[in-house]
């Protein structure tokens, strides 16, 4: 089979019509188009069209050509056949400057560094890896085909939007390979207090679990390395009435990590079935309406406003022990509470680092 190189390195520059073998037929056989018109049983209009490639040449045409200058119909159709597509690999060729010009917002280099797309110098090339990863016919098609609903959200400092359409197509791909059952919102619910047993576990026993747990429920739950420029940490994608939860892992504290997890199931039991996408900013997960619903409704699922007031009210959070006892009471990673404490102001970031340690992703395919 021949590869990218060698279809690139025999690309036509020019697309003949087979009018152009009507028109040195015709010479030969000492007709002009008028006379070849009336033999043909169409219009001198009509039959100039399809000399000068402004008409194509239909099944019917062909069989008449067969008869009238022969030689067969399967030859014209070959002709038409081979100018329609050589026309068309033209016209892509022409489109390539722009894709060029989209292909430096697209991270490759970070992509091909994961393994999502093959490693390619040759920028062409490229551009024909990204069309096929992102599934579209040009790369100005990719932001047409999501919802991307990142465009009202407005960040501090500067995002590639492409890199966060890599990072979801990516999520998107990993998803779509997960076998999950029938979406049901009332039994993902009921598995909140599970999921939340499960913050006391390490990541090699508490992942496979949720994972399952989750493609029980209808939702497939992937891993997706982090992309530069992003400040991605979560995304809820909907792909007919499978619903795929992506995590970020890159550099995530544990209590960072949960949160996000926890996050992306509140906006499947309380959210529309659509697009959402959640930014890490100044410790939270979103900020448009729906994304601080989903931080709240997370928030209360992991640590309960009545739990967390009792704890600030007869337990000392300066003390690494009193988090451990009274996390462990309530049956939550004491990661959990540190990293509510710090979103309440309660305490700084640089305090029980040894309590909120960093999960680091793992490739198990």
């Amino acid at each position: 089979m021949a590869n990218k190189r060698e279809i690139e390195k025999f690309m036509p520059t020019v697309a003949i019509p087979p009018g152009e073998t009507i028109r040195e037929n015709m010479i030969y056989l000492g007709m002009d188009q008028e006379e070849l018109a009336v033999r043909l049983g169409i219009t001198p209009k009509h039959l100039s069209n399809v000399i000068n490639g402004n008409a194509s040449l239909t099944y019917e045409m062909a069989i008449k050509l067969e008869d009238v200058i022969g030689p067969s119909a399967e030859f014209w159709i070959n002709l038409e056949r081979d100018y329609q597509i050589t026309k068309a690999r033209i016209e892509n060729e022409l489109n390539l400057d722009k894709d060029l010009d989209i292909l430096k917002e697209i991270p490759y280099s970070v992509m091909s560094k994961y393994g999502w797309v093959p490693e390619k110098k040759d920028r062409k090339l490229r551009v024909q890896e990204c069309r096929e990863f992102f599934g579209v016919a040009s790369l100005d098609r990719i932001e047409a085909s999501y919802d991307v609903m990142f465009r009202k959200q407005k960040l501090v400092g500067q995002v590639s939007d492409y890199g966060i359409l890599a990072w979801l197509r990516k999520a998107e791909l990993e998803g779509m390979e997960i076998e999950v059952k029938k979406f049901n919102k009332a039994k993902l619910k009921e598995l909140i207090p599970q999921f939340r047993k499960l913050t006391l576990e390490e990541p090699e026993v508490f992942y496979p679990e949720i994972q399952r747990l989750c493609a029980e429920c209808g939702v497939a739950l992937v891993l997706v390395e982090y992309l530069p420029k992003t400040a991605i940490c979560g995304a809820t994608i909907w792909r007919g009435d499978k619903a795929i939860v992506s995590l970020s892992l890159k550099g995530k504290k544990a209590d960072g990590f949960w949160f996000t997890f926890f996050h992306e199931i509140a906006h499947l039991v309380t959210h529309a079935k659509k697009l959402y996408i959640s930014y890490e900013k100044n410790g939270e997960c979103g900020f448009d309406e729906e994304e601080v619903e989903a931080n709240k409704i997370a928030g209360e699922w992991l640590i309960s406003n009545d739990d967390f007031d009792y704890f600030l009210e007869l337990y000392d959070y300066g003390k690494k022990d009193d988090i451990i006892q009274y996390s462990n009471s309530i049956g939550i990673a004491p990661c959990i509470l540190v990293g509510r404490l710090m979103h309440e102001n309660v305490i700084g970031y640089n305090y029980y680092h040894d309590l909120r340690p960093s999960f680091v992703i793992t490739r198990t395919h």
